[in-house]
């Protein structure tokens, strides 16, 4: 789709190699263990594994891209109450990659407190994890980027965290097919300049399977060596 702004590997089924595709799957459709939940930062499982994480507001979506990209219907619950899941939740992908599901931001309707003690547990998180590989900043494609999600950037900026954004719910968008992609190159050109933003902008949906294989090539790259023998 020439002149979208968006690279061919965020575009499901263009110029993703079929080799990565498959081994990504293989990773995806293998053991993925629930291992801790943490809802305090000396609960935190010792970091033995390579990290990636997802973030997100509330509601956002986390919960089902992780069902989505391991093929499994509850790894991770999925409810239509924003602000349910109230700790870091860690699954073991094959003894190569820590899966790391973080408390949904920007909930206004939880308690002060509550949101201050999950705010400050994903800090401390962020920026004491010495094996986190990246942070899935998820972001609703109908929304774009929204106040809390500029927050969240500016902390990993910060703390050099490296972070990239992916769209979720692209099915929602209607019937045209270029939404999404000028959504997202919008959303490119946003993060432009951001110290720890990667630049590539990822569109997905759980509900179709949409930008699945491009996400799980991604991660893969991020994940351990598979042992040989």
């Amino acid at each position: 789709m020439a002149g979208s702004g968006i690279p061919a590997a965020d575009r499901p089924g263009e110029a993703l190699d079929p080799e990565a595709i498959e081994a990504a799957r293989k990773l995806f459709a293998g053991p993925c263990d629930f291992v801790a939940g943490a809802a305090r930062v000396d609960s935190l499982p010792p970091p033995v594994l390579p990290e990636v994480a997802l973030a997100g507001r509330s509601n956002v979506g986390k919960s089902s891209l992780l069902n989505a990209l391991t093929g499994r219907r509850a790894l991770a619950r999925t409810s239509q109450t924003p602000g349910r899941t109230q700790q870091i939740n860690f699954f073991d992908l094959g003894h190569r990659l820590m899966l790391v599901d973080l408390p949904g931001y920007g909930y206004a309707r939880a308690g002060r407190g509550a949101v201050q003690k999950w705010s400050q547990l994903i800090e401390l998180y962020l920026k004491g994890r010495a094996r986190l590989r990246r942070v899935l900043v998820l972001i609703d494609a109908r929304r774009g980027v929204g106040p809390h999600d500029r927050t969240a950037m500016d902390m990993m900026d910060a703390a050099a965290v490296s972070y990239q954004v992916v769209l979720t719910k692209a099915d929602k968008l209607g019937k045209d097919e270029n939404a999404a992609h000028e959504i997202a190159a919008a959303v490119a050109e946003a993060i432009r300049g951001r110290p720890a933003a990667h630049p590539e902008v990822l569109v997905t949906s759980s509900a179709t399977g949409e930008g699945i294989d491009a996400l799980r090539v991604a991660v893969a790259a991020l994940a351990q060596p598979a042992q040989l023998g």
